[in-house]
Parts: C-alpha cells; sequence; structure tokens
C-alpha cells in the first residue's frame, strides 16, 4: 500500500518496534516488548502439575490474579478473579505477598504497581500481552492533544477523564491536569464530578465507554460530542467545534467489543426468541441502543446470577468470559450464548497461557524476577493522583 494510499484510508503505518515484536523494545508502547525464551511445550502434560508445584513452593510469597477474559487453563491457577481495577485493589490488600503475578494485560499490571506498596514485585507472564486500546493513546499524542486544546482557548475549560484500561503515562497526564480515572462500572459518577470541575471533558482513550455514559447516563445528545483523530492535523476538528462540544471523545476502541454489530443483536432475536441481549458499555452505541442490558463484566456476571432460570442470555463480551458463564448457569437451567456467530477472543489477553503461567512461577520459585512490571517514580505519583480522586467519588 502506497502512502498516498494509507492517507487517504487514514491507516497510520505500523511502528517498526511493533513489527519486530518480541526481539525489540518500546517501553512506552503496550506491545513491542522481549518476549520471554525457554518456555515449556505447550504439549507438556505435566503443565498443570508443575504450576501447582511452583505455586505451592511459593506459598504466600505469590498472590495470582486473574482477569476475567483469561483463559479457563490460567484462571484455575487465580487466587482472586474479576475486573483489571478490582485485582489491583486485591493485590494492594496483600502485602505480605511479595509477587504479584498478573494474569491479564500491561496496563493492568501497571496499575497493580501503583497500587502496591514498594515491597512488592508485579511479574506479568508475557511482557507481548498489551492492550490494542490502550495503545491508542500515546503520552506524546495526549500531550498534543492538548495543546490544541491551548489553542482553541478551551484548554482551562477541560476536565480529563481516563479509562482504566490505559498506559500509566495517560493516567499520569490524567493526574497532572486535574482529572479522574474511571471505570466502565462509575464511569457516570467519574463524569459527574468533572463536569462539576469544569466544562468539558476530554475522555480517554475509548471513544464508546465515553459516548455511551454521555447519551445514555448524563442525558447528552450525539452533538454534544465530537471525536478526536490523534492522526488528523487539530485531531480533524476545528476550534469551534471544539469549543461547542461538551465531550471530546479520543478515537479508540476496544477490538473485541467494537466487533459486535446491530446485525448481530438482530440475528441473536430471531434464532432465539425471547432471549435478553446484555452487553458491555465498550459496544458501539448502536448496539447498545439495541441491546435490553448494558453493564460492565461484574454488572453482567451478577445479572446472570440474580436471572430466572430458563431464561435466555446472549452476551456481548469476550469470548472466555460468555463461555464460562455459559457452563457455570447450564446447570441452573439458563442458556447463554455469545451475541456474535463469529468466535471473537481478546488475542493480547490469550497471550498469557499455561507455559507461561508456569514459567513464571517455577522462575520464581527459584529465586528468579522475570517480567517485573515497574512504573517509574514521578509517573505512579501523577496516575495514583487520579486514581485516588476516582477512589474519592461518592
Amino acid at each position: 500500500m502506497t502512502t498516498a494510499q494509507t492517507q487517504e484510508l487514514d491507516v497510520q503505518p505500523t511502528p517498526l518496534a511493533l513489527l519486530l515484536l518480541g526481539r525489540e523494545a518500546d517501553p512506552r508502547s503496550e506491545r513491542g516488548v522481549e518476549c520471554p525464551g525457554d518456555l515449556p511445550s505447550p504439549s507438556d502434560p505435566n503443565l498443570v502439575e508443575r504450576a501447582r508445584a511452583a505455586k505451592e513452593k511459593l506459598g504466600s510469597k505469590v498472590f495470582v490474579l486473574g482477569h476475567h477474559y483469561q483463559r479457563d487453563e490460567v484462571i484455575q491457577f487465580a487466587d482472586v478473579t474479576g475486573d483489571s481495577f478490582k485485582l489491583a485493589r486485591d493485590a494492594a490488600a496483600r502485602p505480605e505477598a511479595e509477587y504479584i503475578v498478573f494474569c491479564g494485560v500491561h496496563f493492568m499490571a501497571e496499575s497493580a504497581d501503583i497500587l502496591t506498596s514498594d515491597d512488592q514485585k508485579v511479574v506479568l507472564p508475557d511482557l507481548a500481552a498489551g492492550c490494542s486500546m490502550a495503545d491508542m493513546a500515546t503520552a506524546e499524542q495526549v500531550a498534543e492533544c492538548w495543546d490544541v486544546l491551548t489553542e482553541a482557548g478551551i484548554a482551562e475549560q477541560v476536565v480529563p477523564v481516563s479509562y482504566m484500561n490505559s498506559s500509566a503515562d495517560i493516567k499520569a497526564f490524567t493526574g497532572k491536569h486535574g482529572g479522574t480515572i474511571c471505570t466502565s462500572s462509575n464511569a457516570k459518577k467519574a463524569l459527574d464530578w468533572a463536569f462539576e470541575q469544569g466544562e468539558k471533558v476530554l475522555f480517554l482513550p475509548d471513544q464508546h465507554l465515553g459516548r455511551n455514559t454521555a447519551v445514555r447516563d448524563l442525558g447528552m445528545s450525539l452533538d454534544d460530542c465530537v471525536l478526536y483523530n490523534p492522526h488528523k492535523p487539530n485531531g480533524g476538528l476545528t476550534a469551534e467545534q471544539l469549543r461547542d462540544a461538551k465531550m471530546i471523545l479520543w478515537r479508540g476502541h476496544c477490538s473485541v467489543h467494537g466487533r459486535f454489530s446491530v446485525e448481530s443483536v438482530e440475528d441473536v432475536r430471531a434464532r432465539i426468541p425471547g432471549v435478553n441481549v446484555l452487553v458491555h458499555p465498550e459496544c458501539k452505541h448502536e448496539v447498545v441502543s439495541a441491546a435490553d442490558y448494558v453493564g460492565s463484566t461484574e454488572y453482567i456476571i451478577k445479572a446472570l446470577e440474580a436471572a430466572p432460570a430458563g431464561s435466555k442470555w446472549a452476551i456481548g463480551t469476550e469470548l472466555n468470559l460468555v463461555r464460562r458463564l455459559a457452563n457455570r448457569f447450564a446447570p441452573e437451567g439458563k442458556e447463554v450464548v455469545f451475541l456474535d456467530k463469529t468466535v471473537c477472543f481478546c488475542s493480547t489477553m490469550n497471550r498469557i497461557d499455561l507455559p507461561h503461567l508456569v514459567w513464571t512461577l517455577e522462575s520464581l520459585a527459584e529465586g528468579n524476577l522475570v517480567n517485573r512490571i515497574e512504573v517509574d517514580r514521578e509517573t505512579e505519583q501523577f496516575a495514583k493522583l487520579a486514581l485516588e480522586r476516582m477512589l474519592a467519588l461518592p
């Protein structure tokens, strides 16, 4: 594809570091980091036994966190499961654990390092387990965006609100500029707080969660929202558009939740009469509008726990979780299906597999610290400030 074609299609060339995945390092990116070697073979029949033995040897020195989207083969070794923020807080509540093994992705391990004590060491079994959404907003891009807002004369009116699914750099930017972090569960509270501080919000990096919260929960119109594209001059917006907007949405999205469509909803309703459609708020606005229920991963789990026997559910979120829920609630007579016909795992979350976990636990048991995730002091200071503002929300 020529340069002219990429410009016409708004496609950005892949940075060289990302093309060399596993062979080069880019510390400011979620991806492009060195992968460990000497992993056990995936066909090793003793992997489960080896993981158990290493974990037992480590005892209380290790605390294993498992995100809801992890594979079952990994989740079985998790001491706690949950979403990214819950897990980071769980880690902070275990000060006796020297090693925090985070079975999730890079930004989650960063958050755990920010919230845990200096004596604790956060480990990510595969350093290449990143997040495409978090990658869509770099520190340089966001700093440039702030310059655009300053030139438009509105920066002083703007409060940044960053989704938990962002890098430590973006969380630190948010803290420095008087903003807060949010999760998919408390996004409304975060936006309510932000609009008490200023007239406008810069929402990073997931446009869909920002738009859905603003329109569904705060009663705004779609016209109140503009989309800032970091790959276009001035974000592809005029100064007048920025001045008129209430919500300035970053052009980012989740590669999993962004795949669901209105056609998916219509198809499942036709195939399964009486089905309840339940989707994550990272889905597109039109999908959220077509669904019956909308909520975070924790909300989805609780909704199915409370559902009556015989009820039917189509879930729009990552497939590992949906499959686990389908198996869990089948004995109760609840039918749970994936919203789309297309299989859709989170490819980076799935990088944490049993061989990587075994290699990590055995290395730690032998006294070798591997794949430590460590946020520098200044970044940690301002990122923690933004997280503390979230914790102080009513």
